[in-house]
C-alpha cells in the first residue's frame, strides 16, 4: 500500500497495536468476552441467516481515557498536530465544541482502532485489517470534500427500483447489513418489521459532497420535505424514522430523530411508487419551496399534512382551513372547477366540498380533494394565478380542461 504520511501510519499503528494488547489483556483479566449482536438476514426463498457481530465500539469508548492516557496515543496525537489536514478532517466530523487534542482523539484514534477491531472480529491482530482501514482513514484525511449520508428508514410505500427525487435524494431498497454495520446495537431503533414486509424495506437517503468548512445538511428538515411530496404524490401512509442515521466519508456521525410529523405513519393502505408518481414526487419536492415565500400555501400544506393524524370533527376542521388558505372562501367551486372537467363529475364533487364547507364531516372524494388541489397549486406555480384563472372559467372566460395540470 502507498502510504502519504509514512510517520503518522507508523504512529498509528503503534497506537492501535498497543490499544489492541490493552484491551485483550483487559478482557482476560475479567474473565469476559466481548458482547455481541445477531444480525438477522432474511432470505426471501430459503430460511433466515444470523450473522454474529461483536459490539466493538461501546466496549473501546468506554475505556477511551484509559487510553488517551498511554504514551503511544500522545506520541500519535503528536504526529496528527503536524497534519493541518487532520485538524480540518477532526472538526468537520467531532464540530468546534471539543479541543483540537478531544476531536482528533475521538474522530481520528478510536475511530481507527473501532474501525480495524471490527475487521478483526475483537482484538485478535490482523496486518491486513489495519491496513485496509489506514488507506480509507488516509483518503478521507488528505481528501478536499467530504462526502456525507442520512439514511431514514421508510415504510408504507414500496418500489422496485431506486427513485430519484432530487439531487442528492433517492427512495431505494435497503442493503442488506448496512445500518447494523456501523449501529449493530442500534436494531431497536428500526420501524417494527423493517426488512421484513413488502412496505417496510425501502429507505430514504440524502447525500451531499461538504466542500472544506462546510457544515453538514439539515437533514431531518430535508427528510421531511421528501416525505411531504411523497404523500402528496400517493396518498400513501408514508413515514421515516424514527431517527435517520448519518455518516460523513463513510464512517458513523451521528444519529438524530427524523421530524415528528414525518416520523408519525397515518393510517391508509401501503402503496407502491411507480415510475408516474416517482416523478411526480420529485416535481413536488422542488415546489415546496413555494412555500417558503407563500405562508398562506404553507398554512395550507401544514393543515392538510396534520389533517392525516387527526379524528373527527378535527380532521374536517382542518381540511376546511387547508382549503381556505389554498384557494379563499370560494373555495368548493374554485376546487372543482380546478379538479374536473367533466360536468357531472365536477357537480359531483362540488356537492362533497359544500357539505364540508358546510360544516360536514369531510367524505373521501372530499379528502382526496384537498390533497390533489394542492398537487395542482404547487405544479401551477402561481397561486394567486391560478385562482383568477379559475374565477374567469366560473365565469365561462376561459376553458376549465385548460386549468389542470395533472390528474
Amino acid at each position: 500500500m502507498a502510504v502519504r504520511a509514512p510517520q503518522l501510519h507508523h504512529a498509528l499503528r503503534a497506537f492501535t497495536l498497543g490499544a489492541f494488547a490493552y484491551l485483550l489483556r483487559e478482557l482476560e483479566d475479567a474473565g469476559e468476552a466481548l458482547p455481541f449482536a445477531f444480525e438477522e438476514h432474511a432470505g426471501r426463498d430459503g430460511p433466515a441467516l444470523y450473522e454474529y457481530r461483536p459490539l466493538v465500539r461501546d466496549f473501546v469508548e468506554t475505556r477511551a481515557p484509559r487510553l488517551r492516557g498511554r504514551d503511544d496515543a500522545a506520541i500519535a496525537l503528536e504526529e496528527l498536530r503536524r497534519e493541518q489536514a487532520a485538524a480540518i478532517y477532526a472538526r468537520a466530523h467531532a464540530g468546534r465544541e471539543p479541543s483540537e487534542d478531544d476531536a482528533l482523539f475521538r474522530t481520528v484514534l478510536v475511530d481507527l482502532l473501532v474501525r480495524v477491531a471490527e475487521a478483526c472480529g475483537g482484538f485478535d491482530w490482523d496486518d491486513d485489517a489495519f491496513d485496509r482501514s489506514y488507506a480509507v482513514l488516509e483518503r478521507s484525511l488528505f481528501g478536499e470534500r467530504r462526502a456525507y449520508a442520512a439514511v431514514a428508514p421508510l415504510v408504507g410505500v414500496s418500489t422496485g427500483i431506486q427513485r430519484e427525487l432530487g439531487p442528492g435524494i433517492r427512495i431505494r431498497a435497503a442493503a442488506d447489513g448496512e445500518l447494523s454495520r456501523h449501529w449493530p446495537e442500534t436494531r431497536g431503533l428500526l420501524p417494527q418489521g423493517f426488512g421484513h414486509e413488502a412496505d417496510r424495506y425501502c429507505v430514504l437517503e440524502l447525500r451531499s459532497a461538504l466542500g472544506p468548512g462546510e457544515d453538514v445538511p439539515d437533514a431531518p428538515a430535508e427528510i421531511a420535505d421528501a416525505v411531504s411530496a411523497v404523500r402528496l404524490a400517493t396518498a400513501a401512509p408514508l413515514a421515516a424514522g424514527p431517527v435517520l442515521f448519518e455518516t460523513l466519508d463513510g464512517r458513523p456521525y451521528g444519529i438524530r430523530p427524523v421530524l415528528p410529523i414525518a416520523a408519525t405513519q397515518p393510517p391508509g393502505e401501503s402503496t407502491r411508487l411507480d415510475e408516474f408518481r416517482g416523478a411526480l414526487a420529485a416535481e413536488l419536492l422542488v415546489r415546496l419551496a413555494l412555500a417558503d415565500a407563500d405562508t398562506t400555501l404553507a398554512e395550507a400544506l401544514d393543515r392538510w399534512e396534520l389533517s392525516l393524524f387527526q379524528h373527527e370533527p378535527f380532521r374536517s376542521e382542518q381540511l376546511r382551513g387547508a382549503l381556505a388558505a389554498l384557494l379563499g372562501t370560494t373555495w368548493p367551486l374554485r376546487v372543482a372547477v380546478l379538479l374536473e372537467a367533466e360536468p357531472d363529475r365536477r357537480e359531483t364533487l362540488h356537492v362533497e366540498l359544500e357539505s364540508l364547507a358546510a360544516g360536514g364531516e369531510g367524505s373521501t372524494p372530499a379528502r382526496e380533494a384537498v390533497r390533489r388541489a394542492l398537487v395542482e397549486v404547487l405544479r401551477d406555480g402561481d397561486r394567486v394565478a391560478l385562482a383568477t384563472r379559475l374565477d374567469r372559467a366560473l365565469l365561462g372566460l376561459e376553458a376549465p380542461g385548460r386549468l389542470r395540470a395533472a390528474s
